[in-house]
């Protein structure tokens, strides 16, 4: 395995013929003599400016290396580069990229046949909001995906995303599964071949999304969560739901447009379904001082582990009535599987 890696700063203007890619290049060609590996089984890892250099030694190889992971791949001036100054699904038979700050010192397009934005691929959780942070404010989003990618490998629980068109698509709930494009088969971080997708022919470009807690080992599970209200409301509502465990408690918050009857909401939670002892639900009314919202809502919870595939939703078998500002609590029940 070979890796390429860069001081983490503001990536310079894209250029097409680099010292470090000549060199890396050169070493490659030497390695894979030397060893009698093919290119094919050459896994290139980059980090920041590293990835677009990792992408030029593909690029000089014909695109024939086995693998380009790219952590974080730099930006903001490689957005507007042309494939051929920067890393692109072109350099090697496979390359993935781990996005986790697109609003800072990463990049914002995607880059690879696979392309993780991590919690949208922006703010994570766990890293400052704030100046006061210092250098740690500067750098925690832009080297997460180091360490995502490095506990990835150490942990046995899977950091898994789902294809989707963008971040709120997701974490609304209408991207449940992985059968388009990859067949079912999820795509997970790590020493994987492909991601672990079950897809003979990759096509270009496919952006998956998922979510991640705050610290080492980061996976999470996602759930999908559904209230279904009895009757139409002509108002927003707004329901918060909580999952508790012997040690967790994870928390989403479900939005029901007016004059609809049916919210839904992704909700990653730290331990399995099956693992969760109860679910807190509490309505929160949006008062106003020339208008009072009604005093409690009546409806119906479910909920479904993801990826869905061909999975129904476990509901509680009765009609809820939550109260203004209460918090209701129910044994939730699902096997393991």
């Amino acid at each position: 395995m070979a890796s390429a890696s860069s001081e983490i700063c503001e990536a310079p203007a894209p250029v097409n013929n680099t010292v470090a890619h000549a060199l890396l290049g050169e070493h490659l060609t030497s390695l894979s003599l030397a060893l009698g590996v093919s290119g094919t089984s050459i896994h290139i890892i980059g980090v920041s400016l590293g990835a677009h250099v990792g992408g030029l030694v593909g690029h000089f190889h014909g695109g024939r290396l086995g693998q380009i992971t790219a952590l974080d791949p730099a930006g903001p001036k490689y957005t507007r580069a042309s494939p051929e100054e920067r890393l692109d699904p072109g350099d090697a038979l496979f390359v993935e990229a781990i996005h986790t700050d697109a609003d800072n010192f990463g990049i914002r397009i995607p880059v690879g046949h696979i392309d993780y934005f991590v919690n949208g691929g922006k703010d994570q959780p766990g890293c400052p909001r704030f100046f006061s942070a210092g250098y740690n404010f500067l750098i925690c989003d832009h080297m997460r995906a180091v360490h995502l990618y490095i506990s990835a490998l150490n942990h046995p629980c899977p950091i898994v995303g789902f294809p989707c068109a963008n971040h709120q698509d997701f974490l609304n709930g209408h991207c449940l599964d992985c059968a388009e494009p990859f067949l079912s088969s999820c795509p997970r971080i790590g020493l994987l071949e492909q991601a672990g997708v079950n897809v003979s022919r990759l096509p270009p470009e496919v952006k998956v999304f998922l979510m991640t807690g705050p610290s080492a080992p980061f996976c999470v599970y996602h759930s999908l969560v559904e209230f279904h209200l009895w009757k139409k409301r002509n108002r927003v509502t707004s329901i918060e739901i909580s999952f508790s465990s012997n040690s967790t408690k994870d928390t989403a918050k479900i939005t029901i447009p007016e004059d609809q009857e049916t919210g839904k909401q992704l909700l990653a939670h730290r331990v399995p379904l099956c693992q969760i002892n109860s679910v807190t639900l509490k309505y929160i009314p949006k008062n106003r001082f020339w208008s009072k919202d009604e005093p409690s809502v009546v409806g119906k919870f479910c909920v479904a582990p993801l990826p869905l595939n061909s999975r129904t939703m476990s509901c509680l078998p009765w009609s809820l009535t939550l109260p203004s500002k209460t918090d209701i609590s129910y044994e939730l029940l699902t096997a393991c599987a």
